[in-house]
């Protein structure tokens, strides 16, 4: 199971963010076009809560998280409720409301500012749209206010849908642009082994093994590790009265074998990770042929020059990427860091909205907002993009829930997920992937880029 680390927020994360200008001004966008208005500082939607205004987790149009861009009579902007017919985005005093649209309340300068966002001003000139500032757990309080310029008054203009222009070839796509069909806790099929304690094992994320999964086009693989006296085990929660449990050695040699006799495939392997950096290192070293087949992009000018395609990968003959869950910070205490291992923190590689949609059954929560409080899935930095991991799985893995909720992959990526993060996940993790043909969805995810 994904477990959500609100202390894994990175605060250096938040600052590049929010760094210096560096990209051109850029229009607004055209009136008529429905949007959200969306904080730069946590990725969330301003909504509108009954009148008045507030952040809210990002749920595509079913929380009042739409607007529509208008002019109003002075020439500056109305953002228009697409829910409520004649109410605008507007000011009472400090308070930000709903009002009359037409109301000199409700009209707003925006600013283009840096990196495609924009700074709310009130056209006359009383404040910007800004969050509140935090709190003293960090996070900012929902209700937005009119208050100073700075930081905290940055917001996108995300159109809905988001624009689309065709995918280039697949050798020429570039690694964040491909989509990847993911396996959340892809070792827990109780094929290969065991993975949990008895009762849990009647519930498998997956229904077949490693080496089926890649067979089937599966390209993610979401594996906890938990130290035990027998190194790096596969298990879920605890590795306690697990029968016939698998080292992650085994399942990583699976993978590499794998890649080696299918040179055109690319994988990636993200570890929930209970181990010391020695034993993971341990574990690396049994995988035969991994050190020639591992990509690090820490090493490949990424942060600087952009992820390579996957022609360049192919040819150079790189084919798996790992991350790990743990921090840099979390690392720090005895100074032995993953990345020497040439396993990636993700949290400075990818962003990554909230694993759980809900229980096993009923409703779902299709909300999209990041695991990682700070770290918006709107984050970019000036010449990096990071990689999008979309969580689509429920608490426990029931098939009929989850055939359900894969044929309903695409919906949710594109009108919940896509436009929360201004870009398409490059992978998409789901349980039981032979249900529901989420396989149809990535490919539909392939066919084009997203250009916000």
């Amino acid at each position: 199971m994904r477990v959500h680390r609100a202390a894994a927020a990175v605060v250096a994360a938040a600052a590049l963010l929010l760094g210096p200008a560096t990209a051109p001004a850029h229009a607004v966008p055209a009136p008529g076009t429905t949007l959200y208005v969306q904080s730069a500082v946590n990725g969330y939607a301003a909504a509108d809560a009954q009148g008045t205004l507030a952040a809210h987790r990002p749920k595509g149009n079913e929380d009042h998280q739409q607007w529509i861009l208008g002019t109003a009579a002075d020439g500056a902007v109305e953002l228009r409720s697409a829910d409520e017919a004649g109410r605008c985005l507007g000011r009472g005093g400090s308070q930000t409301v709903t009002v009359a649209c037409g109301d000199p309340a409700a009209s707003w300068d925006a600013v283009p500012q840096d990196a495609g966002r924009y700074a709310l001003r009130a056209h006359d000139g009383s404040g910007y749209l800004t969050l509140q500032p935090p709190g003293s757990d960090g996070t900012h309080p929902a209700p937005l206010q009119v208050g100073a310029d700075g930081p905290l008054a940055r917001w996108y203009l995300t159109p809905a849908p988001l624009p689309t222009a065709p995918a280039p070839a697949p050798d020429q796509r570039t690694l964040d642009q491909v989509t990847f069909l993911t396996a959340h806790n892809a070792y827990a099929n109780g094929v290969d082994g065991g993975f949990a304690p008895p009762f849990v094992n009647f519930f498998p994320n997956q229904s077949r093994g490693i080496s089926q999964q890649l067979a089937d086009g599966v390209s993610g693989f979401m594996l906890d590790i938990h130290q035990t006296p027998d190194g790096a085990i596969l298990c879920h929660d605890s590795c306690t009265l697990v029968s016939r449990p698998v080292a992650l050695w085994v399942d990583l040699q699976r993978i590499v074998d794998f890649l080696r006799q299918h040179p055109g495939r690319f994988a990636t392997v993200f570890l929930e990770d209970y181990v010391s950096t020695d034993v993971l290192g341990a574990e690396l070293a049994r995988v035969n042929g991994l050190g020639d087949l591992l990509y690090r992009p820490d090493q490949d000018g990424v942060r600087d020059h952009g992820w390579p395609s996957m022609a360049a990968l192919a040819a150079r003959g790189k084919q798996l990427m790992i991350f790990t869950d743990r921090t840099r910070a979390a690392d720090s205490a005895d100074g032995r860091y993953r990345d020497a291992l040439g396993v990636m923190y993700q949290n400075e590689w990818t962003v990554e909205n909230y694993w759980s949609m809900g229980s096993g059954a009923g409703s779902s929560d299709w909300s999209c907002y990041s695991r990682w409080y700070g770290i918006p899935l709107t984050r970019e930095e000036p010449a990096f993009h990071p990689l999008f991991v979309m969580n689509h799985f429920r608490d426990a893995t029931l098939a009929a829930t989850a055939s359900s909720d894969n044929s309903k992959l695409l919906n949710r990526a594109e009108n919940f997920c896509d436009p929360a993060a201004r870009k398409k996940p490059t992978y998409v993790a789901v349980d039981r992937y032979d249900l529901g043909n989420p396989q149809s969805a990535v490919d539909r995810l392939n066919s084009y880029l997203v250009a916000p």
